[in-house]
């Protein structure tokens, strides 16, 4: 679930080196199609981020298909807060045509579900290519903006958020964010579409809203499309996020990811609960 832009320093970030992200997705072959993931203490948060759990049930399903075929569409629904005990990943093959192989994945804590997945795999073709959507004017580099961090990533990643603060001078949660690993990426496409799908759910797209009273919750469900299955995550990729609809207690916001080039290399779209904090009922 989004989570909002800090400034504490870069040294108070550890371990600071990318093998802990490797040491996440590297999901664990119990059975055919059932893995298991490892899920190390987090002191910064309560519950696991949903990063983290979509990031490693794309990387077990990306495990089950053929060779050649990469991730071109995801979505999954957030269903009951994560801990840190061992996550189980269990892939089901629907199906494996000519060109596209479709999962479904269902991750398990205690016996219960708290994620399913739906992905759709397809092989690499050559075709047109075009974009309507263009990195926003204006948006400073990377290497011109000073390291900041977000609480529970910055030993990971290397994150630059351009942070903004509404008319009172509070900082507005995140929304606009450059990202690259803290050290080089292993050459496999599939590896870093699991790292680009991990960063997709830092931030909100909710950054201006009417009234002052805090407001948030878990993610709901989250949806994306990967353009470009070159994009590598020990290069620069800036997440731009845009609010849609807030209604009913809940808040849908879009985004765009663009490298440093500005291409577009994929899309999402999600939804999550948007509520007074303490309305939030606790974890069950």
């Amino acid at each position: 679930m989004p989570d909002t832009f800090a400034h504490p320093t870069p040294a108070e970030a550890s371990p600071r080196d990318v093998r802990h992200l490797l040491d996440l997705l590297e999901v664990e072959e119990l059975d055919v199609d059932l893995y298991r993931a490892q899920n190390p203490a987090d002191e910064t948060r309560p519950n696991l981020f949903g990063g983290q759990v979509l990031a490693q049930s794309v990387r077990a399903a990306s495990l089950t298909v053929p060779d050649g075929r990469m991730l071109h569409s995801l979505h999954g629904y957030f269903l009951r807060p994560g801990t840190t005990r061992p996550t189980l990943l269990h892939v089901d093959r629907d199906r494996d045509g000519r060109s596209f192989s479709a999962r479904r994945v269902v991750a398990r804590q205690n016996g219960q579900a708290i994620y399913t997945m739906l992905a759709s795999f397809h092989v690499a073709q050559a075709g047109d290519e075009h974009s309507e959507l263009e990195m926003p004017i204006g948006t400073p580099q990377p290497d011109d903006m000073p390291e900041g961090q977000f609480f529970g990533f910055g030993g990971m990643f290397d994150l630059r958020a351009i942070v903004e603060r509404d008319p009172s001078g509070q900082w507005v949660p995140t929304h606009r964010y450059w990202a690259r690993t803290r050290g080089p990426m292993p050459d496999d496409p599939q590896l870093n579409q699991c790292v680009l799908a991990f960063l997709s759910d830092i931030g909100t797209g909710h950054y201006r809203v009417p009234g002052g009273t805090p407001k948030g919750g878990p993610s709901l469900d989250h949806a994306m499309w990967f353009h470009d299955p070159s994009v590598r995550l020990d290069e620069w990729v800036l997440f731009d996020l845009s609010a849609v609809r807030l209604a009913r207690g809940r808040g849908y916001y879009t985004g765009a990811m663009f490298s440093l080039d500005g291409r577009l290399v994929a899309s999402l779209a999600q939804e999550h609960l948007w509520r007074d904090r303490r309305d939030v009922a606790p974890p069950v």
